[in-house]
């Protein structure tokens, strides 16, 4: 039997989609459907690995560990990753295609794309009974819906009905949602089967009389309108999010202060998540080195460009704030492209990056770094092997880069990995990372390295017993706490949404 389908649609980009359809297809498995995600294009840096190694959006990741399923490309056959000013990266199904720019991907890739997209959500119809569907940005942006694979075109070739949602919280919500239905053709209209409105704060009988309007003048019902929802251990999809990325606590609660550097270009910025739900812990992200403070900790993250913002660091006059940091006696940290710049050199002979061949490092460790076409995209697992307080405990994540790190004198490595999806064969392990013999500076290729529980918190606890801090008692299960959160959120869209006419939705019925 073919599944049915039903489409999460926006009135414009971080309305809440993403989590939307997170929340629908975690209702949707506690019910006993069978369930999982599509977006047939999206555009992140934020990306996932999934088991056999290839490369989606870290949303449609996240949408099916919602479902309670492996996460397969199928489920975002195509991911784009912004890598300069018009030109991106293409992945197709978990692999590069290609750099494209703007107009060459939309008139010379997009006729080829439907078909791919086309296949991906048909293996998906055969095997599960619901596809929830995330379309992207906005459905009534006129100049680009003659190629559309992204909303109304997809909504049709799937036949599915969609649900138009609205975000309250920036404003303008009636006016959003009308001029949307208005630009919409008569045939796209008709498949919009209902409205929600999103990020509510306040009163909604206050808001009643403006509800009663909107479905007179669209003829459409509410479903529902959700009140915003704080401290969700749950990733988001875009970097601009970064920008409301602040925990709140209040000021006598944050002791520790680990402050994150926000390249231009920043890539997986989720790897810090963790780091958020310590309650010690005020995680900042800093453009300027005017915001540098006081810090316990610097983070230099992973980067879709790590010659770019390499140069970023050094025009904007972090680089010697960094070298200073380090020689006082400061905590570093890089991951993936910031592990790569903290080395002495980086080669890019091939132009893979940019148009610079060589370019110094910070020269905190003595390796050098060679770009090649080839990106390693892998899930791993392995051991703490130094640092960290106990040699031996577990870790894992996933690498994503396209570098090759070699070290020119010997160097303490913290890990010893494998990949992951090589479990059944023989344990073939390799040396990752680097650190200094104190322990204070360290890099990894390793993303998710701060969602080992027990890594992150025998780092966290050197710098509190440094500082005199107290040691919590009980350590936080990062991993428990999002199964949680997903449940949280589908028991707070159940609360506010009309789930019985949307199931009528689902089935047909409407």
């Amino acid at each position: 039997m073919t599944a049915v389908t039903i489409m999460i649609q926006g009135t414009a980009s971080d309305v809440g989609k993403s989590l939307l359809t997170a929340a629908l297809c975690r209702i949707l498995k506690q019910d006993g459907r069978q369930v999982a995600p599509f977006k047939s294009q999206n555009m992140s840096l934020n990306s996932y690995v999934t088991r056999d190694g290839k490369e989606i959006g870290r949303a449609q990741g996240m949408q099916a560990d919602a479902c309670g399923v492996v996460a397969t490309t199928d489920m975002n056959p195509i991911l784009l990753k912004p890598k300069k000013d018009m030109v991106a990266q293409v992945i197709v199904h978990g692999k590069p295609f290609g750099d494209l720019g703007a107009r060459e991907y939309r008139e010379q890739y997009l006729p080829h794309a439907e078909l791919v997209v086309k296949e991906a959500l048909a293996r998906l119809r055969e095997t599960y009974d619901v596809i929830v569907i995330e379309g992207a940005g906005s459905p009534a942006e006129i100049n680009l819906k003659d190629r559309d694979i992204v909303n109304m075109r997809l909504a049709a070739w799937a036949d599915a009905p969609v649900i138009l949602v609205a975000d309250i919280d920036r404003g303008g919500v009636f006016a959003a949602i009308v001029g949307t239905m208005e630009i919409l053709e008569p045939n796209e209209r008709d498949r919009v089967k209902g409205i929600i409105i999103n990020k509510f704060r306040g009163d909604v009988s206050l808001l009643t009389p403006g509800l009663d309007w909107l479905e007179t003048r669209i003829g459409k019902p509410v479903l529902g309108v959700i009140p915003y929802l704080d401290d969700l251990s749950i990733e988001d999809e875009d970097s601009a999010s970064l920008d409301n990325r602040f925990s709140e606590k209040s000021t006598s609660d944050v002791q520790l202060d680990i402050v994150v550097i926000r390249l231009p270009r920043i890539s997986n910025f989720t790897d810090f998540d963790p780091l958020l739900v310590e309650s010690d812990v005020s995680v900042r992200y800093i453009s300027s080195t005017k915001e540098w403070g006081n810090p316990d900790i610097i983070i230099i993250p992973g980067s879709k460009n790590t010659v770019e913002d390499l140069l970023f660091l050094r025009k904007a006059g972090f680089e010697q704030m960094l070298l200073d940091y380090v020689a006082g006696g400061g905590r570093l940290t890089g991951i993936c492209a910031g592990y790569q710049m903290m080395g002495r050199m980086l080669l890019d002979p091939q132009g893979v990056e940019s148009d610079i061949a060589e370019l110094p490092g910070l020269d905190i460790f003595p390796m050098q770094t060679t770009f090649a076409p080839e990106k390693r995209t892998e899930q791993v697992t392995g051991q703490v092997v130094a640092g960290f307080a106990e040699n031996g405990m577990m870790v894992e994540g996933y690498e994503i880069h396209v570098g090759r790190t070699i070290f020119l004198e010997n160097v303490i490595h913290p890990f010893r990995i494998r990949l992951t999806q090589l479990a059944d064969k023989p344990e073939t392990y390799h040396s990752d990372g680097v650190m200094s013999s104190d322990g204070l500076v360290w890099g990894t290729y390793i993303h998710g390295v701060l969602h080992n529980d027990q890594l992150r918190q025998a780092w966290l606890n050197e710098v509190r017993r440094e500082k005199g801090m107290p040691i919590p008692e009980a350590g936080i299960f990062y991993d428990s706490l999002r199964e949680h959160s997903f449940d949280r959120l589908a028991d707070h869209v159940r609360q506010y949404v009309n789930m019985e006419f949307m199931y009528q939705i689902i089935d047909g019925q409407q």
